[in-house]
């Protein structure tokens, strides 16, 4: 999340998105915390367990978190697309040892998904 950038047009990139949609979907506090933080919308599901612990907290439970379905049906896209990057073996297995050639590994899967569509 700290080398994130966001390009624009004009001037310097962002370093906040609007929306984070490949965020593995952990529905923990300190993730939670951490983007409302940056002021950023979290499109993470609240599992039902601890939806029930809120609620038997009555009161005390707070307000659910927000939640938008709309976003959280493009998730789908993120996650399928990330799927697909993992049955190239060295992207999934990991076993470049330098983050450049991982990343150069990654443009080159992309570009075999890409043109095989």
């Amino acid at each position: 999340m700290t080398r994130l950038r966001v390009p624009r047009r004009v001037g310097r990139p962002r370093i906040t998105p609007d929306v984070v949609l490949a965020d593995k979907a952990y529905s923990s506090r300190a993730i939670r915390c951490h983007l409302r933080r940056r002021g950023i919308r979290a499109v993470i599901p609240q599992p039902s367990d601890q939806a029930a612990n809120r609620k038997r907290r009555g009161r005390r439970g707070g307000r659910p978190p927000a939640f938008d379905r709309e976003a959280y049906k493009q998730r789908n896209t993120v996650e399928r697309c990330i799927n697909k990057l993992k049955q190239w073996r060295g992207l999934a297995t990991r076993y470049d040892k330098t983050a450049s050639i991982y990343l150069a590994g990654l443009h080159l899967a992309a570009i075999f998904i890409w043109s095989a569509r």
